[in-house]
């Protein structure tokens, strides 16, 4: 009778550190693609691995050759296919963030009772032009960047560099306006720029409703570190999309607490 060897079995400290860091890679990945239409390439992709390496057991030469074009430039064609995908991972694990994350803590043991009154005067204006924005059913879009890519926003926006108030909010957006069109980009504590023109989601799993506001509020979650308010020019119902998620028909409390812990 044969022994099995046990010592094959035994795992060390860093074996399932290892694996438990993999997985949440792995966990990462898949929330960055899931829902948008990047899955479905990646699955294409996959099932053309699958085939080059059944058709190469199989000695089928001609489709060996065909196959063999797609994988030999596999990773070019992963670098252009899911660009916007590792932009976004990068994002997510940069030094910026760290950084940024670190200060809130430091805020939050520190300095939390300031920072929360600072933080409500801030977010006062846009939660009083919201209110006006959705009983008039005026459509707009908000975003709050934590970094201002100038090169990202201002290749379609007009820039104003303006302080947060409710009036501008409510000028930038009336139909008669000729920024309404686009987006609001806050940053820095300031109106940065108006009628950007933002890039729209690839998801396909999106309601029957949602346009190209909707759309583009997913979009530039997913592109870049921000979050976006949408208001329904239809309802005036009010959106809230973070990391390419969206939570709709939000009360005015909860987009007070989502300001407060984003903004």
């Amino acid at each position: 009778m044969h022994s099995f060897d046990l010592t094959l079995l035994k795992f060390t400290f860093f074996d399932v550190l290892d694996v438990i860091l993999v997985a949440l890679l792995i966990y990462q990945l898949y929330s960055l693609v899931r829902g948008t239409i990047a899955a479905n390439i990646f699955i294409g992709l996959a099932i053309i691995y699958g085939l080059y390496y059944a058709v190469n057991a199989l000695q089928m030469r001609l489709l060996t050759v065909i196959l063999g074009y797609f994988t030999n430039v596999g990773i070019i064609l992963v670098i252009v296919v899911f660009q916007q995908e590792i932009r976004r991972f990068l994002l997510l694990v940069g030094k910026n963030a760290s950084l940024q994350r670190n200060k809130a803590w430091w805020r939050y043991f520190f300095g939390k009772n300031e920072e929360e009154k600072n933080n409500y005067i801030r977010i006062k204006p846009i939660i009083d032009a919201c209110k006006s924005l959705k009983q008039t059913r005026t459509g707009a879009l908000i975003v709050f960047a934590k970094y201002y890519d100038e090169q990202f926003y201002q290749n379609s926006c007009e820039v104003l560099e303006a302080k947060i108030s409710k009036r501008l909010l409510e000028s930038i957006f009336q139909k008669t306006s000729p920024l309404h069109d686009g987006a609001v980009v806050i940053a820095e504590n300031k109106i940065k720029s108006a009628s950007c023109i933002l890039p729209l989601t690839d998801k396909v799993d999106l309601p029957a409703q949602f346009g190209l506001r909707h759309r583009a509020g997913i979009g530039v979650t997913e592109a870049n570190e921000a979050t976006a308010i949408i208001v329904s020019e239809e309802t005036g119902e009010i959106s809230y999309a973070k990391q390419g998620r969206i939570k709709m028909n939000i009360s005015f409390a909860e987009l007070e607490k989502l300001l407060n812990k984003d903004f």
